[in-house]
C-alpha cells in the first residue's frame, strides 16, 4: 500500500500484538494547517501518531473515539487529538510557534517545548454509559517513552513504542512513522530479551521511513521469525467540524451571548475557527439572525 497507512499484526504465537505505521504527509497536512515550528510540529505528530496505534491497540469499532491530552509544563502548552478506529486523526497545540534549543546535535529538542512537570491523559469514548479514562505523570516529554509508561503502569501491558518525525531545513515534513508492540501472558523470559533486543538494535524511526521502510518492513526488523499480518488501513487527518455544527454551537450559547455577538461584530460576518484544522466557518447576519430565533426556540 502507497502513502500512510497503519499495519496490524501478531507475533510469536499470538503472544505479542504489534502495530506500525507511516504518516508522513498526514503530519505534514498538521504542520501546514498550524504552522507549527519544527519541534512543535514533531510533538504533534507523535502524538497524533501514538494516538493512532493506541486506537488501532484498543478500540474495537470503527466509530469510537481516542482522546489523548498532554500538558507538561512546556512552552507548548496543551497537545489534544483525537482519533476513530478508522484511521482517522487530528489535533491541535495551544502554542504553534515554539523553539527549545537542541540538547543534541540534529535532534528536535521536544522534550523542551512539551516539558516534563506534568501527566497524559486518555479517554476511550466505547460506547458505553461513561467513557474510560486513565492519567500518568510524565515520564520525559518525549511521548514516545511516556505513552510506554502509560500503557505499562494504567493499562498493565508491557510495550515498547517508537514515534519519529523528521522535519527538513525548509521546515516541511520529510518523514514521520513509529510502533508500537505489545507484550502479552504467556512469552517466556528468552521470547522477552529477543524481542527486546530486536527493538533496542532498531534505528530511529525516522530513519527507517528515510531508508524506504514499508511499516511491514519495519515489523520484520523486529521480529525476524515472522509475524502473522492482521490488518492494514489507510490513515488520514480528518476533523468532523462544519457550519452546522458550529451553529448548533452557537445556539447552545443561549439568545443573550448570542445578542451580544451580533451587537460587537464589526465584520459583515460573525466569524468562527476550527482549533483542531484552522477552517474558518462564517456566518453572515441572515444566518445569526436565524441562530439567534433558534436559540429562542
Amino acid at each position: 500500500m502507497t502513502g500512510d497507512y497503519l499495519v496490524r499484526a501478531t507475533a510469536l504465537d499470538g503472544k505479542v500484538r504489534a502495530f506500525a505505521l507511516r504518516a508522513t504527509e498526514l503530519v505534514e497536512e498538521m504542520r501546514a494547517r498550524h504552522d507549527t515550528f519544527p519541534a512543535a510540529t514533531a510533538a504533534l505528530g507523535r502524538t497524533a501518531m501514538g494516538s493512532l496505534l493506541l486506537a488501532a491497540a484498543s478500540l474495537k469499532e470503527e466509530d469510537q473515539l481516542l482522546t489523548i491530552e498532554i500538558r507538561g509544563g512546556g512552552p507548548i502548552g496543551r497537545i489534544l487529538c483525537t482519533a476513530t478506529g478508522r484511521g482517522e486523526v487530528r489535533g491541535m497545540v495551544s502554542n504553534p510557534h515554539v523553539h527549545a534549543d537542541s540538547v543534541q546535535p540534529g535532534k528536535l529538542n521536544v522534550a523542551g517545548v512539551v516539558g516534563s512537570q506534568g501527566y497524559l491523559s486518555i479517554t476511550k469514548d466505547l460506547g458505553m454509559r461513561e467513557p474510560y479514562r486513565g492519567t500518568v505523570e510524565l515520564q520525559s516529554g518525549e511521548i514516545g517513552d511516556d505513552f510506554a509508561y502509560y500503557l505499562a503502569r494504567s493499562e498493565q501491558t508491557p510495550s515498547a513504542v517508537g514515534l519519529g518525525v523528521f522535519v527538513t531545513s525548509e521546515t516541511l515534513v520529510d518523514a514521520a512513522g513509529g510502533f508500537l508492540v505489545q507484550l502479552l501472558p504467556g512469552l517466556s523470559e528468552e521470547e522477552i530479551v529477543a524481542v527486546e533486543r530486536e527493538v533496542a538494535a532498531l534505528p530511529h524511526p525516522t530513519r527507517l521511513i528515510r531508508d524506504g521502510l514499508t511499516p511491514e518492513q519495519v515489523l520484520g526488523r523486529i521480529f525476524p521469525a515472522g509475524f502473522e499480518l492482521l490488518d492494514t488501513y489507510p490513515v488520514r487527518f480528518s476533523c468532523p467540524c462544519s457550519p452546522e455544527r458550529y451553529a448548533a454551537a452557537i445556539v447552545s450559547l443561549g439568545s443573550d451571548e448570542i445578542k451580544r455577538i451580533i451587537e460587537e461584530e464589526e465584520n459583515d460576518y460573525t466569524e468562527v475557527v476550527c482549533h483542531f484544522c484552522n477552517e474558518k466557518h462564517r456566518f453572515s447576519p441572515a444566518d445569526m439572525q436565524q441562530i439567534l430565533e433558534a436559540a429562542n426556540g
